[in-house]
């Protein structure tokens, strides 16, 4: 190979590191935090917890600095029990100015329950596999993301905003790896159906910055970096790296679980959310902005677990020394 290439290759490789690094690392830079502790960390916890204690996490982390908080689902109490008191816990709940509480909602039926209940912003999810999505909603990925469009078109008749999901992003528990473009395919659905942002869920949580970036090179060209964000579990400890990555290229909405509260039904030994704390703890050292106070967020995980009666799966809030 010529020296003047290979000088040519070396420059392009040194600027998109460069490139990379400034993205990461920017002193002004701000990355926004979706805690969904309360609703996807709750929903698989096996204790039933009451509607007060739940409305008490979620005026706790009101405080914290976070400015959103998924606060429910609204499903069916038959499929998720831990879900039943949605429209009690989100009436009660205060809404603080400046903080939104977007829940989750399958359906029309599910919508309407969150608009009645005084919901401005909803959220639908889909799913990258076709298997997947069979176990989960008894239909293909394609035919969900139809089922969708009844609720995307009453959300914009109420001037409501809606959010996207999409699971299984690079592994599913029945197909195993996932093309890229299976991700495409229904993130290009959802943003040409108006959801205003795609979260990217690696949902049994065995991404790597390998997998991750395999997916990402072909999400980022079909949908701007500003309308997607991403929701890794740590499964086999990768959800940090995986966050990292996903900052590289550019993306700033990180969705985490107070405590790494949460886990998938569908695969056995998925862990929970990366923990709101770790992922906190690792962008302030970075230099990024939250505006969360980490030993707020710390207290409030301590709280949920006691009322949960299990130990915090962050490692930033059993190490935290400041108690």
């Amino acid at each position: 190979m010529p020296i003047t290439r290979i000088l040519r290759t070396a420059h392009r490789s040194l600027a998109s590191f460069t490139a990379k690094r400034t993205a990461v690392t920017s002193q002004t830079d701000k990355v926004r935090i979706v805690e969904v502790g309360p609703r996807d960390g709750l929903q698989n916890e096996a204790k039933l917890l009451p509607a007060a204690t739940k409305i008490e996490l979620i005026d706790r982390l009101s405080e914290t600095g976070l400015t959103t908080i998924e606060a429910t689902s609204f499903v069916s109490a038959k499929w998720v029990p831990q879900m039943g008191d949605n429209s009690e816990v989100f009436r009660a709940i205060r809404k603080v100015p400046g903080i939104s509480y977007p829940v989750l909602t399958p359906n029309l039926k599910g919508f309407e329950s969150a608009l009645a209940a005084g919901a401005k912003e909803v959220a639908v999810f889909g799913a990258a596999s076709d298997a997947f999505s069979l176990k989960n909603v008894n239909c293909t990925a394609a035919e969900a993301i139809e089922r969708f469009r009844p609720v995307l078109k009453a959300a914009q008749e109420h001037g409501v905003r809606v959010r996207g999901y999409v699971s299984t992003i690079v592994g599913c528990p029945y197909e195993g790896a996932i093309e890229p473009s299976a991700v495409v395919r229904v993130v290009e659905a959802l943003h040409e159906m108006g959801c205003y942002e795609i979260s990217l869920g690696d949902t049994i949580g065995v991404g790597t910055p390998g997998s991750m970036r395999r997916m990402l090179d072909e999400v980022t060209r079909a949908v701007p970096t500003d309308n997607l964000a991403v929701h890794c579990h740590d499964t086999y400890g990768q959800a940090l790296s995986n966050i990292l990555t996903s900052l590289e290229y550019g993306i700033r909405v990180v969705d985490s679980s107070v405590s790494g509260l949460g886990g998938c039904p569908y695969a056995r030994g998925a862990s929970g959310n990366a923990a709101t704390e770790d992922v906190v703890y690792m962008l302030h050292g970075m230099g990024l902005q939250t505006d969360i106070n980490l030993e707020k967020l710390i207290q409030v995980g301590r709280y949920i677990c006691g009322e949960l009666g299990r130990p915090s799966e962050s490692k930033v809030n059993r190490a935290w020394k400041g108690q």
